[in-house]
C-alpha cells in the first residue's frame, strides 16, 4: 500500500510539473513572437499621465468642442474607421485595441487613448513589416487623415521623434487634439526592436458627420 501511495504522488507530481512547462512554452512563445514582431505596443491605461491644457486651439477647431463626437465607444477588435498617409497613398483599417489579434488586421488604436477627433492623444501603433513598413518615409509637415464614423479629421506632423522601446511619453495626454503614430525601429531590424519610430501631429481640420 505504501508503495502504490509513492508510485500515485510521484505520477500526480510529474502531470502537475508537465502541465506547468507546458503552460511556460505558451506564454513564452507568444511573448516571444510578439518581441520579435515588434509588437510592443499594449500600454497600460494608469500609465497616462495628466498635462495641463493650456494650449490654443486654432478658431476652424473650436467648435468640434461644441458636444460629442461619439455617442458611444467601439469594442475590442472593432472597425472603427481608416488612416489615409496621402505622403504614401495607403489608406489602412484602423482596429480598436493593440494586442496581437488586432495588429494583424491593421492599425492598432490604443484602447487607453481618446478616438480620433477628440481633443487630447490618439494613439495608433502597427507593425513595421506589414502596415507601417513605409512609414520612415513619412516626415514633419506631411499630413495624416483620419475618417471615422463621426466624420474626417486631418493632422499635420508636427515631431519626428525615435524612443526607447519602453518609453511612456509616447501615450501621455496632450493639451490639443493630437494624433500620435508609433511603431517599432529601426525598420531592418531582426528581433526585439530597442526603440520606436513616433509621428507626433496636431488637428488641423476637423469635418463633422
Amino acid at each position: 500500500m505504501k508503495h502504490t501511495r509513492t508510485s500515485y504522488t510521484r505520477v500526480t507530481l510529474w502531470i502537475l510539473g508537465i502541465s506547468l512547462i507546458i503552460f511556460g512554452v505558451v506564454v513564452s512563445s507568444k511573448s516571444f513572437y510578439q518581441l520579435f514582431n515588434g509588437t510592443g505596443h499594449s500600454y497600460s491605461t494608469a500609465e497616462m499621465k495628466p498635462v495641463v491644457k493650456n494650449a490654443t486651439v486654432p478658431e476652424n477647431l473650436k467648435k468640434s468642442t461644441s458636444k460629442p463626437l461619439y455617442t458611444s465607444r467601439p469594442e475590442k477588435g472593432e472597425n472603427i474607421g481608416t488612416l489615409f498617409i496621402p505622403k504614401l497613398n495607403e489608406k489602412l483599417p484602423i482596429i480598436h485595441g493593440t494586442d496581437e489579434d488586432e495588429l494583424s488586421k491593421g492599425v492598432g488604436h490604443f484602447a487607453g487613448s481618446v478616438l480620433p477627433g477628440e481633443e487630447d492623444n490618439a494613439v495608433l501603433s502597427g507593425h513595421r513589416d506589414t502596415v507601417f513598413r513605409r512609414l520612415g518615409e513619412v516626415k514633419e509637415g506631411d499630413e495624416l487623415i483620419v475618417t471615422t464614423s463621426a466624420g474626417t479629421f486631418t493632422y499635420k506632423i508636427r515631431k519626428v521623434r525615435i524612443v526607447d522601446a519602453d518609453d511612456r511619453t509616447v501615450i501621455v495626454p496632450k493639451p490639443r487634439a493630437t494624433l500620435t503614430v508609433t511603431t517599432c525601429y529601426p525598420f531592418t531590424f531582426i528581433g526585439a526592436s530597442p526603440e520606436r519610430y513616433v509621428l507626433v501631429a496636431d488637428m488641423i481640420d476637423s469635418k463633422r458627420i
